[in-house]
């Protein structure tokens, strides 16, 4: 997805959640939803700006990236379980629910992020940054990443949003990214998970918004 098209996704979002935001009692919990790829951090940080830009009241809003919430393991461990044991396992869902439940009762929540830089991350000890991470509930919090909007989270979030882009683009996009792991190793494990999940568990149409590229 090239920028001028994130930044028109971005665009829709920002304006849907104005909207939103008119009937529902601030803060309202967003989960920014997609297959790995398809560009949603891009499109998160553009609507924060968005939103909090001069041409129209500013709103604050509270990225929240789902992949601090990495559940870790080792290739060994991911290879022989199902895609139903990754998909419950690959995003600690307990924790973002822990989070976004303290952010509403709270207004203010503290957690560890998984520590991609540790030299243990790609082992079965799961490696927390010492450092906590806080934050505030602003009117707007957005939880991005993909399993962001499972229905284990359903009674947490207000706004359900689908980023869909076609897999030849995504895939390049993750290949730009990630290398030749990409095609050595994310596909061969994680894709059929992703299939699963969109195809059944969170399919397009349980979702309030689907940014779609074509």
């Amino acid at each position: 997805m090239n920028l001028e098209t994130s930044r028109y996704h971005a665009c829709r979002l920002a304006k849907f959640l104005r909207e939103q935001i008119t009937v529902l009692k601030p803060p309202i919990f967003v989960g920014l939803d997609g297959r790995s790829g398809s560009g949603k951090s891009t499109i998160a940080a553009l609507v924060a700006d968005e939103l909090n830009s001069d041409s129209s009241p500013k709103i604050s809003m509270t990225v929240i990236e789902g992949d601090q919430f990495y559940g870790g393991g080792s290739a060994s461990t991911w290879d022989v379980m199902s895609i139903g044991q990754r998909l419950n396992r690959v995003i600690d869902w307990q924790r973002q629910r822990q989070l976004l439940q303290t952010l509403r009762n709270q207004g203010t929540a503290v957690w560890h992020a998984f520590d991609w830089e540790s030299k243990d991350w790609d082992t079965d000890t799961v490696p927390l940054h010492p450092k906590p991470r806080r934050c505030t509930a602003t009117p707007v919090v957005l939880l991005e990443g993909v399993y962001s909007a499972r229905p284990e989270m359903a009674d947490l979030l207000d706004v359900r949003v689908l980023v869909e882009v076609p897999n030849h683009v995504r895939r390049a996009q993750l290949l730009e990214r990630e290398g030749d792991a990409y095609q050595d190793d994310w596909e061969r494990r994680w894709s059929d998970v992703e299939d699963y999940y969109f195809e059944t568990i969170a399919p397009a149409s349980g979702f309030d918004l689907v940014l779609m590229s074509r």
